[in-house]
């Protein structure tokens, strides 16, 4: 059996249904309320697609949320699965733009996976890459933190990172770019345009050593304050916007 998750409040249930119907299972409305704009159409979006609609008391709704603020409205969805390298590879070559992805090495934080793949969903980005090993997969903290991008981009983790690594930059054509705190170049004076892969590092150790030496670039994002390091999720978040500013104006 699947592993599920329950997500609250009118905003995440209803991009749930715009965008991954596919792995919900069922909804609660608070019958009290059925008759509120915004619930009527999450209500509508939900037959639209097929899936069950029970209307339960105030009271209910608060036993099932667990008390968080649920707006009226609570859904169950399936976790969605992660890919593997095989998707990747028709992933990649059923596109006809310049491939644009974040790789991330070692984010074992579920809250920072899931922001990660919220900010590359509105970034653009075709797929998150991550390894098998020592980081974090969807778990449900990391689908409800992603607020519907678990479900609308793909999130493939692989088996040997370096030789994936190996793979888009020789046969995908795809320029890495590692974040790293002591490189020289900055963020800004990088060329971000083309085939491109972001590569971020884990939350305590950053990139490991094979990552770090497979990158053909590393920039900094340049700190005025006292502080070292940004969370990576943030960290990301800059990078990626950076990117999409520079691929707005390719000329």
């Amino acid at each position: 059996m699947s592993e599920s998750q329950l997500i609250a409040g009118l905003h995440s249930v209803r991009t749930a249904l715009k965008h991954g119907a596919g792995s919900l299972v069922e909804v609660w409305i608070e019958a009290a309320r059925k008759q509120d704009r915004r619930i009527r159409e999450v209500i509508t979006l939900a037959r639209e697609a097929g899936i069950p609609v029970n209307y339960v008391a105030r009271e209910q709704l608060e036993q099932i949320s667990a008390g968080s603020n649920h707006q009226g409205v609570v859904a169950r969805t399936q976790v969605p699965a992660a890919l593997d390298e095989k998707s990747l590879e028709t992933l990649l070559a059923g596109l006809n733009v310049a491939p644009f992805l974040l790789i991330l090495d070692g984010v074992q934080d579920p809250h920072n996976l899931g922001a990660c793949l919220r900010s590359a969903d509105a970034a653009g980005v075709h797929a998150v890459i991550a390894p098998k090993d020592r980081s974090v997969g969807l778990t449900p903290t990391a689908c409800k933190v992603a607020s519907g991008a678990a479900e609308t981009i793909p999130f493939i983790q692989v088996t040997n990172l370096s030789r994936t690594l190996k793979w888009l930059q020789t046969e995908q054509g795809v320029w890495l770019a590692g974040t790293a705190g002591e490189a020289e170049t900055s963020l800004y004076a990088a060329n971000l345009k083309g085939p491109l892969g972001i590569v971020m590092g884990g939350e305590e150790k950053g990139m490991r050593r094979l990552t770090r030496e497979a990158c053909d670039l590393l920039v900094k994002l340049p700190m005025a304050g006292v502080v070292e390091s940004l969370n990576v999720s943030v960290a990301a978040g800059i990078a990626l916007f950076e990117a999409v500013r520079q691929r707005m104006h390719p000329d």
